[in-house]
């Protein structure tokens, strides 16, 4: 009697989103991450505490509590709970369009103001994120890929600021340094094998932050002076308070941040070839939502997606969402053992500032891709273009452009990013959306 046999289809392999790398690879892997986003971190929070003239403990509850919530929001977003998280590899953190507003709401209400509107602007995202869902048809590659590429290029002059440590700062020295870490990232992108590449960020730095002890840019007395253990202390600046006019400030910011976090989030989708679809941008924008209501009650400010989580990703071309998981816990380490945050910050500036230089243009550089995948023959895209870069970039060249207008008005025109968006998705809306288009004809002469 004949025995009948059934082949079994094997399994098919995870999708490289979902593998989790060795613990040999995942660490470094994920301590490239940090290093890469710590800067920004902690610059949002240092610059409105400064601007507000708080006291240094002030400041660094501040920052402490904003590298909690971002820990906390990458582990939601990376490897996603029900309806939140893109469940991708992508890096949260508090977004530099609420710097301004975040002043300007302190100083005539107080940061309990701030935090209560950033409460507010969460619970609203989660809300409407669905609507963005099914209106993810108005954001084609025209808009995306402008927006993301005015996200990269519009953060190029921070990574100057590294390298150059403002007035008084490292000089040639510094330039000198920045540019021996950019060729870094080069040659060992270039001549080291796989395996080494995908941590060339990482040696860059390493690299870069030992060339910097002969040059007397290295300085370590942050990690002698800080706290081997603290904890973030919401309380200390007093309960949120529900201000209109904050309220309605930080919904404008959380608008363009829903933009921009739809944009990063079809890059990453589209670079690790999984998840640029219209229900991963709802659960992401969820995740975005729930990180940015748990930062107003923990005293710090709206979470979005970190565009050089893009870069970063696509120069190493590192596409596990578990490696970012792992950021993220050493965000939160960070957040209880501010030694650990001391030693991370002690990272020279060009250093950082040339690693950011490679990752902002590699951001830029991601949107030009996908801005490619556009009918740019068509003479209304190409002025959809112009325009979105041409006004996008005026605050960055020219930062007091706006100042003769109020500050309610300001609050969107001095963010690039936020003009961008805004010309970009009108004008397509216009074009392409509102009215049948005109035929044209050929005129012979």
């Amino acid at each position: 009697m004949a025995v009948v046999t059934h082949a079994v289809a094997p399994a098919p392999d995870p999708h490289p989103v979902d593998v989790r790398p060795p613990l040999r690879r995942l660490v470094p892997l994920s301590l490239q991450h940090l290093l890469v986003a710590y800067a920004g971190m902690a610059t949002m929070p240092l610059l409105v505490g400064t601007a507000l003239h708080l006291p240094e403990d002030r400041i660094r509850l501040l920052i402490i509590a904003n590298l909690l919530v971002s820990g906390l929001a990458t582990v939601l977003q990376s490897m996603g709970f029900k309806w939140f998280g893109a469940r991708l590899p992508i890096v949260m953190g508090s977004t530099f369009t609420a710097i301004t507003p975040a002043i300007l709401i302190g100083a005539e209400h107080g940061l309990a103001a701030v935090f209560g509107a950033t409460i507010v602007s969460g619970l609203v995202t989660v809300a409407v994120a669905p609507w963005f869902g099914r209106w993810l048809h108005l954001f084609p590659p025209l808009v995306t890929g402008t927006v993301i590429a005015v996200i990269g290029f519009s953060l190029v002059p921070s990574a100057a600021g590294l390298v150059t440590g403002g007035e008084g700062g490292s000089g040639g020295r510094g330039l000198a340094l920045a540019a021996a870490t950019v060729l870094l990232v080069v040659l060992v992108e270039r001549l080291a094998p796989p395996a080494i590449a995908r941590f060339s960020v990482l040696v860059a730095m390493a690299v870069g932050t030992v060339l910097a002890l002969p040059l007397g840019l290295f300085d370590g007395s942050g990690v002698t002076e800080a706290k081997a253990v603290t904890a973030p202390d919401p309380t200390a600046f007093g309960a949120p308070t529900f201000v209109v006019p904050a309220i309605v400030a930080m919904l404008v910011v959380q608008l363009v941040n829903m933009v921009e976090s739809v944009g990063d989030t079809l890059a990453v989708g589209q670079i690790v070839g999984r998840g640029d679809d219209a229900p991963t941008v709802v659960r992401a924008l969820r995740a975005d939502g729930a990180a940015t209501v748990v930062s107003g009650a923990l005293a710090s400010f709206p979470i979005v997606t970190f565009g050089q989580s893009v870069g970063l990703v696509s120069v190493t071309r590192v596409r596990s969402r578990h490696v970012v998981a792992l950021s993220g816990v050493l965000m939160v380490v960070l957040a209880f053992v501010p030694v650990l945050g001391a030693a991370v910050a002690a990272v020279p500036g060009p250093v950082l500032g040339g690693v950011s230089l490679v990752m902002f243009g590699m951001v830029g550089a991601v949107g030009l891709r996908i801005l490619a995948r556009a009918d740019l023959t068509d003479a209304r895209n190409l002025l959809t273009v112009a325009l979105a870069f041409g006004l996008g970039m005026i605050p960055v060249g020219a930062p007091d452009f706006y100042a003769p207008l109020p500050s309610y008005a300001r609050t969107v025109l001095d963010s690039g990013i936020a003009v961008t968006g805004i010309v970009a998705f009108s004008l397509n809306l216009l074009f392409h959306h509102t009215a049948p288009r005109r035929a044209r004809e050929d005129v012979v002469a």
